[in-house]
């Protein structure tokens, strides 16, 4: 039986992809600034500007974190399973996520921070 509300699991989960999410605009932003595009600094803006609007979001689903007393704690990873520990208050629950619906789920986010969040 599920004992997390829908609003705890939305920011235990934003507290696992955000920083995923993060460690990928990093990743990709690195090269962007070796790689000879013909207009490399619109590229390095563009991931900058998404860093920055991510890791705000990230900030406030922390301040919810502290705020609602949940913890999230990465537990055991594999080829094909990463394990996070939640806890709410005085509950404690496991999750196993597949390692491919992790890079999926983030790969989405990505989409929405690049294509919603900067259009306009």
């Amino acid at each position: 039986m599920n004992r997390l509300s829908k609003e705890e699991i939305k920011i235990l989960e934003h507290l696992i992809y955000l920083p995923l999410l993060l460690a990928v605009l990093e990743r990709d932003y690195q090269q962007a600034k070796t790689t000879p595009f013909k207009l490399n600094q619109v590229y390095i803006n563009l991931i900058e500007n998404t860093m920055l609007k991510v890791q705000a979001d990230l900030k406030g689903f922390k301040e919810k974190l502290y705020k609602n007393n949940m913890k999230l704690v990465k537990g055991n990873t594999d080829k094909s399973f990463t394990e996070y520990h939640y806890y709410v208050a005085n509950y404690h629950e496991v999750r196993r996520y597949t390692n491919a619906v992790l890079k999926a789920n983030t790969e989405k986010l990505l989409c929405y921070y690049l294509f919603k969040e900067n259009a306009g």
